[in-house]
């Protein structure tokens, strides 16, 4: 992995501070140009690994990408599914059956209908894999070497305790797509303890991570312990705890952490791209 990912937060009206930032952020990056301007300055920089969600906006990007193959031959993107908005407005558009039905196969939605909940709960495993080869077709023909699974449904099947199905995810991730399968959650610790009884070993994990303890449950402590003695590839995000830490200090914090292998951020000016990669290099 570069140590330095760009994420996709800003494009898409996401501040975990300010609603008001995030509103500007939403309106500023309403177009899919605006956001490919944004990417190409990042891109510029020397920034070509782009971790995103798999928000259809991001379907225009690929799209866009190729179509464009001298310039984004080398460049990596790192789908992190599900967009849980995509599917929450499935729900209140269509409700439960008719939002499995917009995603699911038609001849597995009869099925799972009319087996009722035993089928639904045999063939979780089957829907699993069937919504993460949805998720993926916008990515066709492009480098997609680490697949994510994003944290409202790690933290979700954490809570639920259904470890299998990490080790699913897993399996169908390198068998499908021949590629690393990887986590985001909002609770590193207790992630990392699942992950070794389901066998999955060395994962690859990416959590809030920052000086003041921001999104991350279980305190800094239990993550700086877990940083420095578990072995797994950890990638912090929210190191700048949406703009309450300065940013070298914030840098500096996660910077000291030697065991971090990558920092994903998202800024959207050349400015503070610069910026923020000078200080990373720097440190």
């Amino acid at each position: 992995m570069d140590r330095m990912l760009f994420g996709d937060n800003q494009f898409f009206g996401v501040n975990h501070m300010s609603e008001e930032k995030a509103r500007a952020q939403a309106m500023r990056f309403q177009e899919t140009q605006s956001v490919i301007d944004v990417l190409d300055t990042a891109l510029d920089l020397g920034i070509r690994t782009f971790m995103c969600t798999t928000h259809d906006r991001i379907a225009e990007v690929c799209d866009h990408m190729r179509g464009n193959p001298q310039r984004y031959g080398e460049y990596i993107l790192y789908p992190c599914m599900p967009y849980a908005h995509k599917y929450a407005n499935a729900v209140t558009e269509d409700g439960m059956l008719g939002a499995l039905k917009r995603f699911v196969p038609g001849s597995v939605f009869g099925a799972m209908v009319r087996g009722g909940k035993a089928v639904a709960s045999r063939d979780m495993v089957g829907v699993m894999k069937l919504l993460v080869d949805a998720e993926m077709k916008m990515f066709h023909g492009l480098r997609t070497p680490v697949i994510f699974l994003q944290n409202v449904v790690t933290d979700m099947l954490l809570g639920l305790g259904l470890k299998g199905m990490f080790s699913a995810f897993a399996q169908h991730v390198v068998e499908k797509y021949h590629a690393e399968p990887a986590f985001i959650t909002m609770n590193l610790p207790r992630l990392l303890d699942t992950l070794d009884e389901c066998g999955v070993a060395n994962p690859i994990v990416c959590s809030s991570i920052n000086k003041i303890g921001f999104r991350m449950c279980g305190g800094r402590e239990a993550y700086e312990t877990a940083i420095r003695t578990r072995r797994f590839r950890c990638i912090a995000m929210s190191v700048f705890a949406s703009g309450a830490i300065p940013p070298r200090e914030a840098l500096e914090y996660v910077c000291r952490q030697n065991q971090i292998l990558s920092i994903v951020f998202g800024a959207s000016t050349r400015g503070h791209i610069q910026q923020t990669k000078d200080i990373i290099e720097s440190l």
